[in-house]
């Protein structure tokens, strides 16, 4: 085994899904036959991450022997269906309770990550089995996917688990009609989850459609309408908290008769379930009329943080009214530090260039939050505020950043619209 084989096999272990990639594309080798039998592919496999699995996957279906695929999809399905915990307890003989975490797998989707023995995994052998499935033209009935999708509910689980985000993705690019019936058929299935399920299908697939060439472009106006007749129908029939506001997400993305979109949110916005409410603000149509932009204060005020939140963002907006600068500057001072980062977030974009505004910001160049200083800077940045280079030199070092992020333009731009030279390149720093 060389190096790079070596610090292959390292970055499995780890979980380092990018520093494995990196090594695969400098010639490390996923399909070595290391001394125990297995492989790297093999064992990011047992190990039940899906980020590694597709980092060391590559194409996979013309580079391995049909045994080969064969022996990878084996081998996660015995870790589904045995259960990642039962079978580590199983192999290592271990005894006691299990050292349980939830894990970012990859930028959006979560896993629990196990440790028992000595030897840890993740438990989302769910995912790697459906992506290797897709990837070896392996087409499991809709039911089994859907199964997959729901199994880990009541396990303090949100929708961001990786099992869950596999089976959407299989689900919405198998474009066969077919499917697409028996996908959407779920929204009259008597579990709500599973309703829930199909609702982020129908989501999934108008995101799908709004890409600027989608690969069925001939049928794309008689499948937008299709899902979002689906989503109106659907709605006022829907009495299941969870399933209902994930209807509601998808209406977001509908993009059409937004009279009806207002109609639905300000029917809702007084629902007794906070997960409803959540998707309430982001479906009233900008500018908010009188009725939307009442239910936004109130929402505002909202027992629930992500409520407050989520409201907080629509208010920013507006040209503030009579009494919108006190709240938002309660919803600034807010107990739950959520719903801080992400009211300076839109405030810092928001409509109000008032000298409050700007004093608003500066208080809070010095909080803890690095994400909330950088706000701040940028606020006054995009208000021309002459503290704007004071600003950025008080929130630094900023961190790992990307390169793209555009507050990190604020510093450069302000300056070249001042005629103000900047030290050194004059490019942005990303710390």
């Amino acid at each position: 085994m060389d190096e790079r084989d070596a610090l292959l096999a390292a970055a499995v272990e780890a979980y380092e899904p990018e520093a494995a990639r990196r090594l695969v594309e400098d010639g490390a080798d996923p399909d070595r036959v290391l001394p125990d039998g297995t492989t790297p592919l093999l064992r990011a496999v047992e190990g039940g991450s899906p980020a590694m699995v597709t980092a060391l996957l590559g194409d996979a279906c013309p580079r391995l022997p049909e045994a080969e695929q064969g022996r990878l999809i084996d081998a996660a399905r015995r870790w589904y269906e045995e259960g990642a915990e039962r079978r580590l307890r199983r192999l290592t003989g271990a005894a006691g309770p299990a050292d349980t975490v939830r894990a970012l797998d990859s930028e959006f989707e979560r896993v629990a990550e196990i440790t028992l023995g000595g030897r840890t995994v993740r438990a989302g052998h769910g995912a790697v089995l459906t992506l290797l499935e897709w990837e070896f033209g392996v087409l499991p009935p809709v039911e089994e996917l859907v199964a997959r999708a729901v199994r880990h509910r009541g396990e303090g689980e949100g929708e961001d688990h990786v099992d869950r985000a596999a089976s959407l993705l299989v689900l919405i690019h198998r474009h066969s009609a077919r499917t697409w019936a028996e996908t959407t058929a779920f929204r009259h299935d008597p579990d709500p989850w599973r309703r829930g399920l199909a609702a982020d299908a129908v989501r999934d697939r108008l995101w799908q459609l709004s890409w600027p060439f989608p690969a069925d472009a001939s049928r794309r106006d008689e499948e937008w309408e299709a899902c979002t007749r689906i989503l109106f129908e659907w709605e006022p029939e829907e009495t299941d908290p969870h399933a209902l506001a994930r209807i509601l997400q998808a209406l977001r993305h509908t993009g059409t008769d937004l009279s009806a979109h207002e109609d639905i949110a300000l029917r809702r916005a007084g629902h007794p379930a906070p997960e409803v409410r959540r998707e309430v603000p982001g479906l009233f149509v900008r500018p908010l009329s009188p009725d939307a932009l009442r239910a936004v204060r109130d929402l505002c005020r909202d027992v629930d943080a992500a409520v407050r939140a989520e409201s907080a963002e629509v208010l920013a907006e507006q040209e503030p009214g009579e009494g919108d600068r006190e709240l938002m500057a309660a919803l600034l001072r807010d107990t739950d530090p959520e719903v801080v980062s992400r009211a300076v977030r839109a405030f810092a974009r928001g409509a109000d260039h008032s000298a409050g505004a700007a004093e608003a910001l500066v208080r809070f160049l010095d909080a803890d939050d690095p994400d909330v200083r950088l706000n701040a800077a940028y606020g006054l940045y995009l208000r021309d505020d002459p503290r704007t280079l004071e600003a950025y030199d008080r929130v630094a070092p900023l961190g790992r950043l990307p390169a793209d992020d555009p507050r990190l333009e604020g510093r450069w731009r302000f300056t070249s619209r001042k005629g103000v030279g900047i030290p050194g390149s004059g490019a942005p720093a990303t710390g």
